[in-house]
C-alpha cells in the first residue's frame, strides 16, 4: 500500500466483531450491538463515518467562521444514516436500487445574520469528508502475510 504521508489506520479483530481500531496514537473500538451478533462494546462502523463527516464538517464551518471573524460560538452537528429507494430521491442520479442517505442537521449559535448562517451552511458542503463521500472513491486491497 502506498504511503501519501497521511496517518494510517489498523483494524484488528480476533474472535467476533468486536475490532480495535488505533490510529496516530489513539484506540478506538468498533463492534456491533448484540442484535446484530457483536457485544455493543464501542460504536459501528456507520457510526465512525457519521462521526469523521460530523467533525469534519463542525471543524470546517469553525475554520470559516474565525476567517471572516464571524460571532460563532459554537457547531452542533446530529447525523444518521439509513438507505433508501432511489426512487424516493428527488435529488438523486441513481433511479434504481436502494442509495444511501445521510442526513445532518447544524446548528449554529452565536450572533450571526441570515446571511452568515446560509453562507455558513453552503460551506458545510466544502469540508473534505463530505467532499470525498460525494466522489468517486477508489479502494485498492492487497493481501499481506
Amino acid at each position: 500500500m502506498a504511503n501519501s504521508g497521511q496517518a494510517r489506520v489498523v483494524a484488528r479483530t480476533g474472535e467476533g466483531l468486536r475490532t480495535e481500531v488505533s490510529s496516530g496514537g489513539h484506540t478506538m473500538i468498533a463492534d456491533e450491538p448484540t442484535s446484530l451478533g457483536g457485544t455493543d462494546a464501542g460504536p459501528t462502523p456507520y457510526d465512525y463515518l457519521l462521526a469523521a463527516l460530523g467533525g469534519c464538517t463542525a471543524m470546517t464551518l469553525r475554520m470559516y467562521a474565525d476567517r471572516k471573524g464571524w460571532p460563532l460560538e459554537s457547531v452542533t452537528v446530529r447525523l444518521s444514516q439509513d438507505r433508501v429507494h432511489a426512487t424516493d430521491c428527488e435529488e438523486c442520479e441513481t433511479e434504481e436500487g436502494r442509495i444511501d442517505r445521510i442526513e445532518r442537521e447544524i446548528e449554529l449559535e452565536g450572533q450571526l445574520d441570515e446571511k452568515q448562517r446560509r453562507r455558513l451552511l453552503e460551506v458545510a458542503d466544502m469540508c473534505p469528508v463530505h467532499r470525498t463521500l460525494k466522489s468517486e472513491v477508489l479502494v485498492e486491497n492487497s493481501l499481506v502475510g
